[in-house]
């Protein structure tokens, strides 16, 4: 057997470090084979050892420039290194060599959809699901589907029954007949993110236990669990250790009466749980900002802004609606105090925007390079947790560039504690929300930094979440009936800022008394919506 064989014998076997002795122990002999460094940057990669498998793959690609599983094994390395900018060479030499490769068709949609170039990730998330019916691209093809600028509502609802056809069949509903409150279950994957689930704490802090009774249903342990303050009747169940079946069996034995579905498309591997259906009626709130598409949702609970009268068929769900925004927000944890606005000491306005970056959309930018262009002495500060790597930070200037925006009007910068990002908008006097798929925990934390975001009305719940969030703050002079107001009132804003200090000065003692963050009213809201509810 050669150095070559015994090494990828090992590989295969995943004894990792074996394998990688032995590639080596033939590179000794052998440095000019491309196929050898090729292994071994496999072996690298399979280790978590991206950038040293980079570096392997460069060698094999040096001695064979048309060596396909190089092109392959550099992009998924740069996948791990979060350089989906850089990657997109390698995915594109890769495509080029064998066009109809489905793991690289993939992985290439997954860079442009990383890059928020979503309607082209669309296509390719297609293209590999067409090839042989790949259910990774399916899946991507439903969660992503809602941010493609591209989609009709009736896209969205055709996308996710189609993937929802591929889910188990709701089990026969478990029996509920028992005395006393409510039994309402709660199920998440992250009550351990505290910043993000400021509205599910709100409710679950205010509920009347006298009437309801509550399960929360985590793929976390209670510990991690920082904003919930517990009650003595509730119960709290750790799942993250039971399978999908496993933690469909081990819910229905609760008797519920009603399962609160707080994932959506954010935790597609736990969809298969709630496909089971383990309670008689299953809800969806707070993180599905557009249909399920799933059989076992009875209903999904919005609001009047982001779902409007006669919308109701592009839903799979009977559609209920709270008074007001179907989110509200409690800060419970230490926040920077409010800073002055930027613009009295820099003599210009700056913009901003720290939502995630795949919401950065090549309309969004050309939008934004429109007020830059408008406004010539603005600026426009922008911080994701993905600015921090080169390829992707110089992706973004170069698009804005070929806008005509030079990079010095651009402040780009990377991840940060949660304290220091919040304390980054003392850089911003006011926030634009990226569409069609708007900010909702970064809107509200913008507003309590004293940021007045900027949105507009769009077609889609996920275009909408700024507009139900700003008017139920009291801002609706920031919350535009469509994209050309939106870019005027922002070179307006612009161009006479000087109102701007007195708001931001007030603004968090406003939204303290404003309705969105009445989580006491939002929780007799929902409340009243769970009595109400039947079965099918």
């Amino acid at each position: 057997m050669s150095s070559f064989e015994t090494a990828r014998d090992h590989f295969l076997a995943q004894r990792l470090p074996e394998a990688e002795r032995a590639c080596r122990s033939a590179l000794w002999v052998d440095s000019a084979s491309p196929e050898l460094h090729g292994l071994h940057g496999d072996i690298l990669l399979a280790q978590q050892r991206p950038k040293d498998a980079l570096a392997a793959f460069h060698e094999a690609l040096q001695l064979a420039p048309r060596y396909f599983a190089a092109w392959y094994g550099s992009g998924c390395a740069l996948l791990q290194l979060q350089e989906f900018a850089a990657s997109l060479e390698s995915w594109r030499h890769a495509l080029a060599l064998q066009p109809q490769h489905i793991p690289s068709l993939h992985n290439y949609a997954k860079a442009l959809f990383q890059l928020g170039d979503i309607e082209a990730a669309i296509q390719y998330f297609h293209a590999a699901y067409e090839l042989d019916g790949n259910p990774h691209s399916l899946a991507a093809l439903a969660t992503s589907i809602p941010a493609n600028p591209a989609a009709t509502p009736s896209d969205i609802l055709a996308a996710r029954q189609h993937y929802a056809a591929t889910l188990p069949a709701p089990a026969p509903p478990p029996p509920t007949a028992h005395p006393g409150p409510l039994r309402i279950g709660y199920f998440s994957s992250f009550f351990q993110s505290d910043h993000w689930m400021k509205p599910v704490w709100g409710l679950l802090n205010h509920h009347d236990r006298s009437r309801f009774e509550l399960f929360l249903l985590s793929d976390c342990p209670r510990s991690a669990c920082a904003g919930y303050q517990q009650h003595p009747s509730d119960h709290f169940l750790d799942i993250s250790a039971l399978s999908n079946e496993e933690a469909a069996d081990r819910i229905a034995q609760l008797q519920l009466d009603l399962l609160i579905d707080l994932n959506g498309y954010s935790q597609i591997d736990r969809l298969p749980f709630i496909a089971r259906k383990p309670a008689p009626l299953v809800a969806g709130w707070f993180n599905l900002y557009a249909t399920s598409g799933i059989p076992a949702y009875d209903y999904l609970i919005g609001d009047p802004h982001v779902i409007h009268p006669g919308e109701e068929s592009h839903y799979s769900e009977t559609i209920l609606r709270v008074p007001g925004s179907y989110l509200t927000f409690q800060v419970q944890y230490e926040v920077p105090a409010v800073a002055p606005p930027p613009f009295l000491a820099n003599g210009h306005l700056t913009f901003g925007c720290f939502a995630s970056h795949h919401k950065l959309n090549p309309a969004v930018l050309a939008a934004w390079a429109e007020i830059l262009r408008r406004a010539p002495h603005s600026r426009l500060v922008l911080k994701n947790s993905l600015l921090h790597r080169p390829s992707v930070r110089q992706h973004l200037l170069d698009a804005f560039e070929a806008h005509g925006i030079a990079p010095d009007r651009l402040s780009c910068s990377g991840r940060a504690p949660h304290y220091d990002f919040l304390a980054a908008y003392a850089d911003v006097d006011v926030a634009l929300d990226p569409f069609p798929y708007n900010g909702g925990t970064t809107t509200m934390e913008a507003l309590w930094q004293g940021v007045p975001v900027l949105c507009f009305d769009g077609d889609r719940w996920a275009a909408r979440q700024g507009v139900s969030l700003l008017r139920n703050a009291g801002l609706p002079q920031f919350a535009a009936p469509d994209l050309p107001t939106y870019i005027h009132t922002a070179v307006a804003l612009a161009q006479d800022p000087e109102p701007l200090a007195a708001l931001r000065s007030n603004l968090r003692h406003h939204l303290q008394n404003a309705p969105v963050c009445n989580s006491a009213a939002f929780a007799r809201h929902m409340e009243s919506l769970y009595r109400n509810m039947r079965k099918p």
